[in-house]
């Protein structure tokens, strides 16, 4: 599809939007909008084989998750978001790089409720930072295995229970590899399924 070639193609180069130019975030937001427009899938939250799974962040406009790289000594990694339709589970997962055998993670976990055909009221309800050697992290899924298991972690580990810890987001776009949704502070996430 030449909407989507093209979206990936402005993409690149902008470390998932840590150092996209004025211009570069004008031309992916008119490939987002192009692309939203060809949306093959209206309803994604009754597609939950395509929306199942671990998805690793393209890009994103996102100050909470792009500020993540403004930790002193540590460079922001790969980022994922993986849902788990079942359980009405969402995880997001920041790996920080840095100082050998010091990197970084910083992990929410959260329960997502449809209230559309595409939007999902989301619950933030457990947070995680800490380093990735004494966490034990080896992927996103053995991660999201041990939270699910009730594991404690050696790392800042504490449940959410804030009723303003909460947000929306609208999936605007779905296929079997890659996604665009728009959260409600204005922020758009564009995700290809790892």
């Amino acid at each position: 599809m030449i909407g989507k070639s093209r979206l990936i193609d402005v993409i690149a180069g902008t470390n998932r939007g840590l150092v996209a130019t004025e211009a570069q975030k004008q031309a992916i937001l008119a490939a987002i909008a192009n692309l939203e427009d060809l949306n093959p899938t209206p309803r994604p939250l009754e597609a939950s084989n395509l929306l199942e799974g671990n998805w690793r962040l393209l890009y994103t406009t996102s100050k909470a998750l792009l500020n993540l790289d403004n930790i002193p000594l540590y460079k922001l990694g790969q980022i994922y978001q993986c849902i788990r339709v079942e359980s009405a589970s969402v995880y997001n997962i920041a790996e920080i790089y840095g100082l050998p055998s010091l990197e970084g993670l910083v992990s929410v976990a959260a329960k997502f409720e449809p209230v559309s055909d595409r939007r999902v009221q989301v619950k933030f309800k457990r947070f995680i930072i800490g380093l990735q050697r004494l966490i034990g992290y080896q992927s996103p899924g053995n991660l999201i295995q041990q939270i699910e298991s009730g594991q404690k972690f050696t790392a800042l580990d504490f449940p959410i229970k804030k009723e303003e810890q909460q947000g929306w987001l609208d999936i605007t776009y779905l296929d079997d590899d890659l996604r665009i949704g728009r959260g409600n502070e204005g922020s758009v996430f564009v995700l290809s399924k790892s």
